[in-house]
């Protein structure tokens, strides 16, 4: 049996149904809504069509109408010129405001996907139905987004899904290398709640294997309640919402350092929040066994040393670009302890002093 959540955000109160294989269970229910609806217009991708469309074809086979848009994989989906096509397709087809849209995949077809909705014809409703780890943290919340050359997320809404479907079942066809970028925001959600969280998932997963052989349901869940408390006070990251951001802001300048393919979005984010650490430590005295922390990452096979070719002054320039940025002031997101977090400005001294320690401990 799945779980049913609910996601209490000021704009909207939807559904979050989680567990190893519910597609059945909760199908129906979500199948009943969809036929209420003029047309059905599904954006997936390429990795997520070859591996679920069939299982997909299925379940909609009793609906008039449903339309396919297969992206590219990885990052590249959310550019500008997918959107675009997208967009061309769904006026094609003769989608409107009566027609719904499923973004059926991870991170990146759930922002891209929800992007779309909220946007066409000034927003349509739309459904997340994530496949990997990752979208554990983005299909829930809202948060909905393409990315610029200059910057991650920098052109989005805040715009709610009708529901969530989440089926586990679906996570043992991921590379490993997903998996362990998706665990990664599981990771930051412990470290912005609860030690004793962060210490089940260290003593739980020690190597990759672990990712395959542990079911990640119950830990999943409980990283949809840290994030569903967050949202219910703060939709639009108006205060405490920016704590999920934790480790972000490094992380997504060093993602656009990398043309957004070099890294996925989790490995980014591991750096940022090793950079975040250090930075707390140094400011506001967290005390954190650090080393361990890294040699647990290293085991479970992140890459925790910056690349020699990574430059401060690119990476800064990008974090300027953030979205926590104002007037040109770099603001991070701190821990005094595991689950008590800060929002502090930074200046571009302190954020190269950290960085430099990251690379000398490299060299």
């Amino acid at each position: 049996m799945g779980e049913e959540k609910w996601i209490h955000a000021a704009s909207k109160t939807y559904p979050v149904y989680i567990g190893q294989n519910i597609w059945q269970e909760v199908g129906q229910t979500i199948l009943s809504a969809l036929s209420s609806y003029s047309k059905v217009f599904v954006v997936t991708d390429q990795h997520v069509a070859a591996l679920h469309k069939e299982k997909l074809d299925a379940w909609l086979a009793p609906l008039d109408e449903v339309i396919y848009y297969i992206t590219p994989n990885g990052e590249e989906a959310k550019s500008f010129a997918v959107y675009e096509d997208v967009m061309t397709r769904a006026i094609e087809s003769g989608l409107d405001r009566k027609s719904v849209l499923l973004a059926f995949g991870g991170g990146v077809i759930g922002d891209l996907g929800g992007f779309v909705a909220a946007t066409y014809m000034r927003g349509i409703p739309f459904y997340q139905l994530p496949t990997t780890v990752l979208a554990h943290d983005s299909a829930v919340g809202g948060k909905v987004a393409i990315n610029h050359p200059l910057g991650k997320n920098l052109i989005g809404q805040f715009y709610q899904p009708e529901a969530v479907l989440y089926d586990t079942g679906l996570l043992g066809t991921l590379p490993e290398r997903e998996m362990r970028s998706g665990f990664a925001e599981l990771i930051k959600h412990a470290l912005i709640s609860d030690q004793q969280l962060l210490d089940t998932l260290i003593t739980t997963y020690r190597k990759p294997e672990d990712f395959y052989t542990h079911d990640l349901t119950a830990f999943l869940s409980q990283g949809i309640d840290v994030k569903a408390q967050i949202v219910a006070q703060d939709e639009t990251e108006q205060g405490v919402r920016a704590y999920l951001n934790f480790g972000h802001t490094f992380g997504h300048a060093l993602e656009a350092c990398g043309g957004f393919k070099r890294w996925l979005h989790g490995e980014a984010i591991i750096f940022g929040m090793l950079f975040a650490l250090r930075m707390s430590g140094e400011q506001l005295n967290l005390a954190f066994d650090l080393a361990n922390f890294e040699a647990w990452l290293t085991d479970l096979g992140y890459e925790t040393v910056l690349p020699q070719d990574v430059t401060f002054e690119k990476l800064y320039q990008n974090m300027l670009h953030d979205k926590k940025t104002t007037y040109q002031e770099v603001k991070m997101v701190l821990l005094r302890e595991i689950g008590d977090l800060v929002i502090t400005p930074a200046s571009e001294s302190a954020l190269e002093s950290i960085f430099q320690k990251m690379k000398r401990e490299g060299a």
